[in-house]
């Protein structure tokens, strides 16, 4: 699949590339696993030169001595002698860097905690040995969130405070969905798209299975994804797994209450009969899996709290795939799609809101957005989004089915908000898969 999108990131790469020039650049990239991270840096890489490493679990000297040939194939480097720790490599590209200018681009970094958590040390120590001297544009990357993040922003490590630059990498936006379903399917529907969105949430690696497989329509898509052969089925236990380690059978429980409609910590709680506080704040600071929601124009302090899912395919696997192993143990695809397309309109409902939210983020001009319901859990409003400066609000309702929607009860529920507008100048309108 050819490369989509990314053109803000391809800016800041750009731009540490040039400064790396006349002084040492230090990179980190952060993303979930499929993101497109690889693919991003390769191609910000096109016609120059520079060397990849992939850190994999391996012993130390198995590791260098592999390094040792990419670098001798990258950049022409000979290293002589069997290395066997990574503080002599790494010192040995810092001097390289003093006489010639290139990229390194590192992997996977986190994975050196568990082959030598002093590498980190060594790092730090030979960055600030040789960086005023290097001309080097140095690139870390790495998918396991909570790893990135101690790393690089717990100023107990030796890390913290060394980076120029640091890029959070998020899935394609809607837009860019868009273009690559249009690519592949012109004549494609908003089913389809709503389709394409539900499952991937816009993560690369899966738009692009789909779209290399012709699955370019929702049914095709689920096809693809309900196969025996298909990656989608251990995907989301292979993710999470190494982020949890021995606790993820709690987390896991969690997170299928969640994505299956169980979104207060009181109602968790009552199921896991055991108080899941501090597991869900984990969830949301350590992994960035769920976030809080809370109603528009409440209190920082409200406890009217709801938790949900970032991550969309995370959401469906959690809510279709996760509690119904044993249809994929006994080999039922069939069964499983069926019972998919049975929940598809009210889970693809949900999500189709989700959509909205994230569009409005992207193409209009607002500065906070968000939903309401009041106390009881009632009179519900889909989307808020607000304009502070220019004191402007939308007010919109979402539906499949653009005849469900009713402006004349929007506006009733938007009376209720009335205090909280002021002057803002407020706009009613209903969003459908028409509108996608």
């Amino acid at each position: 699949m050819k490369f989509y999108g990314r053109k803000t990131e391809l800016e800041i790469l750009e731009r540490t590339f040039e400064q790396s020039n006349q002084t040492a650049c230090f990179t980190v990239m952060i993303g979930r696993r499929r993101v497109g991270k690889t693919s991003l840096l390769l191609e910000a890489m096109k016609g120059r030169r520079f060397l990849y490493l992939f850190v994999s679990r391996k012993s130390e000297p198995l590791l260098c001595s592999q390094f040792q040939e990419e670098v001798e194939r990258s950049l022409g480097l000979q290293i002589f002698g069997s290395i066997t720790d990574f503080r002599t490599l790494f010192e040995q590209l810092m001097i390289y860097a003093t006489r010639e200018h290139y990229t390194l681009i590192i992997d996977e970094f986190q994975e050196f905690d568990n082959v030598n958590h002093s590498i980190f040390s060594d790092i730090q120590d030979l960055w600030d040995r040789y960086k005023e001297q290097a001309k080097i544009n140095f690139i870390v990357c790495g998918s396991i969130y909570s790893m990135m993040k101690k790393i690089f922003e717990n100023n107990k490590e030796p890390l913290f405070g060394r980076l120029t630059s640091k890029i959070v990498l998020s899935p394609f936006p809607t837009g860019t969905l868009k273009e690559i379903l249009t690519d592949y399917n012109p004549d494609y529907t908003s089913e389809d798209l709503l389709g394409l969105y539900l499952i991937t949430g816009g993560v690369a690696k899966y738009v692009t299975l789909l779209m290399e497989a012709g699955a370019v329509t929702r049914d095709k898509m689920l096809d693809v994804v309900i196969s025996p052969d298909s990656p989608f089925l251990d995907e989301g236990h292979d993710l999470l797994v190494a982020e949890f380690g021995k606790e993820y059978g709690v987390y896991f429980s969690i997170l299928q209450l969640i994505a299956s409609g169980k979104t207060t910590q009181s109602e968790i709680d009552s199921i896991i009969e055991k108080s899941t506080g501090a597991y869900l704040v984990n969830l949301e600071k350590e992994y960035s899996l769920i976030k809080k929601k809370r109603p528009m124009f409440s209190k920082p302090e409200s406890r009217k709290v709801r938790w949900v899912l970032n991550d969309n395919y995370m959401l469906f696997w959690f809510r279709f795939i996760y509690p119904n192993q044993s249809m994929l143990e006994l080999k039922k695809f069939q069964l499983l799609k069926e019972y998919i397309l049975d929940n598809y309109e009210q889970f693809s409902g949900l999500i189709l809101e989700r959509y909205f939210q994230e569009k409005m983020s992207e193409t209009e001009d607002i500065t906070d957005i968000g939903n309401y319901w009041d106390k009881k859990g009632e009179n519900e409003i889909d989307i808020i989004a607000l304009n502070h400066l220019r004191k402007t609000a939308i007010v919109a309702e979402v539906k499949r089915n653009p005849q469900k929607i009713d402006l004349n009860a929007l506006s009733r529920k938007a009376e209720v908000l009335t205090k909280y507008w002021g002057k803002y100048k407020v706009g009613l309108c209903g969003f459908s898969l028409e509108d996608m």
